[in-house]
């Protein structure tokens, strides 16, 4: 198959997959693990229900001991942080950075599958600047530690953004960061050691601000009519892929083009106050699942195509002690008792390489509430649509339930490997398991049914109900 942020995030769910053919090992999958509650699971408990899952990285705001043992020989990669008070002691005293070091590492590794070192979060946009000027000393001293027990090419450092990094996002192609020489250390630093740039983009805040139908459309992966970056033509058909190109564009300006981007924090809240527009569960299920598999498709960004970044998802679970709008302890993608807050198919032992989760919301492709005729054929996409608009509607249609194994490596109708042809099935086929009702096949007016059998060799394309 072919700027916003969350400063008060304490947890980090990453989702990274290593390949279509494996469901149970996902390598760009992951998940934040914060700890700002009373009621949370032991932490062997929750070992095995990451083991369970699809999960296969798992960010820790600090570096608890006993979730970093918990997590030993699971083959689980584990982010730990130290936290910004910590900063003036690891940038003055190398000392301080060694006996961190061989605490919260050494005492661990490699049974427990460290994999990088974030060094505070969100110190950058901080209005303490002074603190800003300790961190890349601290990186640095702490990286220098890791070097000393011949860890350093196998852990990396790093530090956490938000996306206020950035002093220009739209359109993405005119991505830059702010912060001047600060910023640049710190990519100098990243670039110099293989470590990765770390942001947190949230779609949900930027439907919080702007709470247009057009808008919630373009935040969750829903089609719509897309957003042009008149400097490259390109149409951005979601806010994911707009916001991580603006990190990207931004990179690439300031010379870095070859640092690594991963998303620390990502997920949308399933409730929140009576004044928090958008914070439900369908919601939060169609962001998540949809992200999910767009991660699965490794479709890239239009301009990062062909390679899914890695990105852990806010969160493993809801944190009750936090502060704020009850849109910050609604995040949790399970229950205190181990059980899914709604199902985004991580199961490892339900999934299968073609399953998608599915989304209850209702957007303009879907049926409509009265009913309409019901017209035999194949739903196809209508001449001259763009292949962006084309991988919106693959997203959807994909992410509502429907069988997409067939368009995935080794599936019957994965070749051609071309966005046109994935979605041509994949939106036909929403349309049979939606009886055939004319209005499930519409997706923006640029889809239409035809009489015409799209079948070739051993790609059937379903017709009638299924």
């Amino acid at each position: 198959m072919v700027s916003y942020s969350h400063t008060n995030c304490a947890i980090l769910f990453c989702f990274l997959i290593v390949s279509f053919h494996s469901a149970n090992c996902q390598s760009f999958i992951g998940v934040n693990y914060g700890q700002v509650a009373d009621n949370l699971p032991p932490p062997d408990a929750t070992a095995k229900l990451l083991k369970s899952t699809s999960i296969e990285k798992v960010r820790l705001y600090g570096a608890d001991p006993a979730i970093i043992k918990a997590l030993a020989n699971t083959g689980i990669g584990i982010v730990i942080g130290a936290s910004n008070g910590d900063i003036p002691a690891l940038a003055s005293d190398p000392n301080f950075a060694g006996n961190w070091v061989n605490s919260n590492v050494l005492a661990f590794y490699p049974a427990s599958k460290i994999i990088v070192v974030t060094v505070g979060n969100e110190v950058i946009t901080l209005p303490d600047q002074n603190l800003a000027s300790q961190l890349v000393p601290a990186m640095q001293n702490v990286q220098n530690a890791l070097n000393a027990a011949s860890l350093g090419g196998k852990i990396k450092v790093s530090t956490v953004h938000s996306m206020a990094v950035l002093s220009q996002s739209e359109p993405p192609s005119a991505g830059a960061f702010g912060y001047g020489d600060t910023m640049k250390g710190l990519l100098q630093f990243l670039s110099t050691n293989g470590a990765p740039l770390m942001i947190n983009p949230y779609p949900f805040f930027a439907y919080r601000d702007d709470p247009r139908p057009e808008t919630k459309a373009f935040c969750l992966f829903q089609p719509n009519a897309g957003r042009l970056d008149s400097n490259t033509g390109i149409k951005y058909m979601n806010m994911w892929d707009a916001q991580v190109d603006a990190i990207h564009s931004a990179l690439k300006a300031s010379g870095f083009k070859d640092v690594e981007i991963v998303v620390a924090e990502t997920g949308w809240p399933y409730k929140g106050d009576s004044n928090e527009v958008g914070t439900n569960l369908e919601n939060a299920k169609a962001y998540n699942g949809n992200l999910i598999n767009r991660l699965r498709s490794k479709v890239g960004t239009p301009l990062m195509p062909g390679k899914s970044v890695d990105t852990y998802i806010f969160a493993l679970y809801d944190e009750d002690l936090k502060p704020g709008p009850a849109s910050e302890r609604s995040f949790g993608l399970f229950k205190p008792d181990l059980s899914a807050t709604y199902d985004v198919n991580l199961a490892k032992n339900t999934q299968t390489p073609g399953s998608t989760p599915t989304s209850p919301t209702n957007p303009a492709p879907t049926v409509n509430p009265v009913p309409s005729p019901v017209v035999a054929g194949w739903c196809l996409p209508r001449p001259g649509v763009s292949d962006a608009q084309l991988q919106a509607n693959l997203d959807y249609a994909c992410g509502q339930g429907i069988d997409c194994g067939p368009i995935q490596p080794g599936g019957a109708c994965f070749e051609p490997a071309t966005v046109a042809s994935h979605a041509a099935y994949a939106m036909n086929l929403f349309y049979q398991s939606s009886s055939r009702n004319s209005g499930a096949c519409d997706f923006m007016q640029t889809a239409a049914v035809s009489s015409t059998n799209p079948s070739y060799g051993s790609c059937v394309y379903p017709v009638g109900s299924t």
